[in-house]
């Protein structure tokens, strides 16, 4: 599945990194702690979180996750937002909690 896949199911917010709309998602990961996410996210993992500084993009970037989701009606920082767009790893938004969307994101991939 892509991620705009997932953007038109969830009416998700695209913050930042449009170029990376094509990536492939194969599973998910919330977390807000980015020691967990380093030690146990998957590639192709599309991240669930509340956390919106910039170095949400570098673990993104090394953990090859295709999109990172902020919850909770929060917003990316501007320095999120630009390595976003430099790294075309897509950060977007929802006003749903993170256990809400999870539920959702679980469920269609459980159908693809």
């Amino acid at each position: 599945m892509k991620v705009i896949d997932l953007v038109n199911e969830l009416d998700l917010q695209v913050f930042s990194g449009k170029e990376g709309l094509d990536n492939e998602v194969s599973c998910g990961y919330t977390s807000d702690l980015l020691s967990d996410v380093m030690g146990h996210a998957e590639a192709g993992s599309i991240w669930v979180t509340i956390q919106t500084h910039k170095n949400v993009m570098a673990i993104a970037s090394l953990k090859d996750m295709p999109a990172v989701i902020i919850t909770s009606g929060e917003r990316p920082g501007e320095e999120t937002v630009e390595q976003s767009n430099n790294e075309n790893i897509p950060v977007l938004g929802t006003t749903m909690r993170s256990f809400e969307v999870s539920g959702k994101i679980y469920n269609i991939l459980a159908k693809k």
